[in-house]
């Protein structure tokens, strides 16, 4: 098993996923490392979240967010489906837009509400940064979500067996 560091202390472990029948290679050779992970991260525009309705029923939408030491961080309105579903169920899946170069978390999100202001600066500033100008508000209430991860899957589709990577995290 490797281990990355991340800055936030975390040291999610890396190995290979279970997916049966699919031909993984074995062993650390070609495994991905937490800075490709971090990279796209970092670069993306849009994130996939993927919640559960009250009813059971699956709800997915892309949101605008932003990867910040090494946490996403990300925004849906309280009302929204979205909001209203995390709420009610804070599991999630996330994932980027490529089927090319694939990210993908599972875990749980919490409601980001009057955090310290120095790292809801560093915040905003990212954020305006990446989105053109805007600038989120001061989060007084439910809005702004951290992703908690459980579990990472990473791989590129030109190397997939080779490069299939799972990050387990340690529970905080």
């Amino acid at each position: 098993m490797v281990t990355d560091e991340r800055t936030d202390g975390a040291a999610p472990v890396a190995e290979r996923p279970n997916f049966p029948g699919y031909g993984i290679e074995q062993g650390a050779e070609g495994m991905l490392d937490w800075a490709w992970v971090s990279e796209r991260m970092a670069a993306s525009h849009n994130y996939w979240i993927g919640s559960t309705r009250p009813d059971g029923r699956p709800h997915a939408a892309p949101v605008w967010g932003i990867w910040l030491d090494e946490t996403l961080y990300f925004g849906s309105g309280p009302s929204s489906v979205k909001g209203r579903n995390l709420r009610a169920n804070p599991a999630v899946v996330v994932h980027l837009e490529s089927g090319d170069d694939c990210v993908i978390f599972e875990g749980t999100v919490e409601p980001v509400v009057r955090p310290d202001r120095a790292w809801f600066e560093r915040f905003a500033d990212a954020y305006e940064a990446k989105y053109g100008g805007f600038r989120p508000e001061y989060p007084e209430g439910e809005g702004t979500y951290r992703l908690h991860p459980r579990v990472a899957f990473a791989w590129t589709e030109q190397e997939y067996p080779k490069t299939a990577t799972r990050w387990r995290f340690p529970e905080e």
